[in-house]
């Protein structure tokens, strides 16, 4: 990624969610050789994702929703990371009007903001594989149809689409790379989060782990250092302009598999029990990722069981 860093010195750039678990790992990345904004409201992001980054970072607490602050910030910059989002499926299901207005209303002002900004590099929108929904086929291209099953997949769905309209529009330069199963150091660990993330916490307090159907259900997991690299090379690779990527591994594990990788890392036993299957989760899950390795050259760098390692260790301040 020598390069690509190389391209991202002394620039400035915006990370909306900036204190969440992806947003603070880009900006731990970037603030050491740029100017950055971090623009979050702290709903779901910590200062504690930014002990090392806070020094040299402005922060500003605001609402991706507030059309001025937006406007304002924007203008300041020539790079837009754009994570700010209300996440997850099981929490769109509870409040789908929260989801749709930060989601959707969020990205408008910010693509809104970008036309007033002559400077705009690059705007970088993180997305999500949920969109897809149940697979029809598999490894899942980016061609796939697009069937959300969730709030939560409509509303970035709607965001995706609202990118590449004022792309092809106003000229825009936007890119959105499409994550499937993130995990890694600082996720939530709540009923919203990844499994790895609960799973790995569970573990830690010594609980059993509940899994949600049969545990045959497969998934495409990326550590969260390859989420960044994917992140910095969209925003810098002159051929991710109006495109969009998955970012993921490309292989797939079964849950059953992972709690086997979390007892040979942890050294623990880990029971676990079965409940029914979630409303608003596929079953089944795997990245096709030809497009952004062709294009981009991206590569993934960890494995699933050494993210993991790397998770647990700082897990358990090892």
């Amino acid at each position: 990624m020598t390069q690509q860093k190389a391209e991202l010195k002394g620039k400035n750039i915006l990370v909306t969610g900036g204190a969440g678990f992806i947003g603070s790992n880009i900006v731990d990345r970037l603030s050491p050789d740029n100017n950055v904004f971090i623009l979050d409201n702290f709903y779901t992001g910590s200062m504690n994702n930014l002990v090392k980054s806070k020094d040299r970072v402005t922060i500003i607490k605001g609402d991706i929703r507030d059309k001025d602050l937006v406007n304002d910030t924007v203008a300041k910059v020539e790079y837009i990371f754009h994570l700010a989002a209300h996440v997850g499926n099981i929490r769109s299901l509870k409040d789908p009007y929260l989801d749709m207005d930060v989601n959707i209303k969020g990205m408008l002002n910010l693509l809104e903001a970008c036309r007033n900004n002559p400077n705009l590099k690059r705007l970088v929108y993180s997305s999500s594989a949920a969109i897809y929904g149940e697979a029809k086929y598999m490894p899942i291209d980016e061609d796939h149809p697009l069937y959300p099953e969730s709030p939560y997949a409509v509303s970035k769905m709607a965001a995706e689409k609202y990118a590449f309209a004022y792309h092809k529009v106003y000229g825009i330069p936007t890119a959105t790379v499409r994550y499937f199963n993130a995990f890694g150091p600082r996720q939530d660990s709540s009923e919203y989060a990844n499994a790895v993330s609960i799973f790995l916490s569970r573990t830690l307090r010594g609980e059993p782990l509940t899994v949600f159907g049969d545990g045959e259900q497969t998934r495409d997991f990326i550590f969260i250092s390859d989420i960044v690299n994917g992140n910095i090379l969209a925003a810098t690779h002159p051929a991710a302009v109006g495109q969009v990527f998955n970012l993921s591994s490309g292989e797939v594990h079964t849950i059953k598999q992972l709690i086997d990788i979390i007892r040979k890392v942890s050294g623990k036993e880990v029971p676990y029990g079965h409940a029914s299957f979630r409303a608003g989760e596929v079953r089944h899950s795997k990245a096709n990722v030809d497009k952004v390795n062709t294009m981009l050259g991206f590569k993934t760098q960890t494995t699933l069981e050494e993210g993991i390692r790397q998770t647990w260790a700082a897990l358990t301040n090892k």
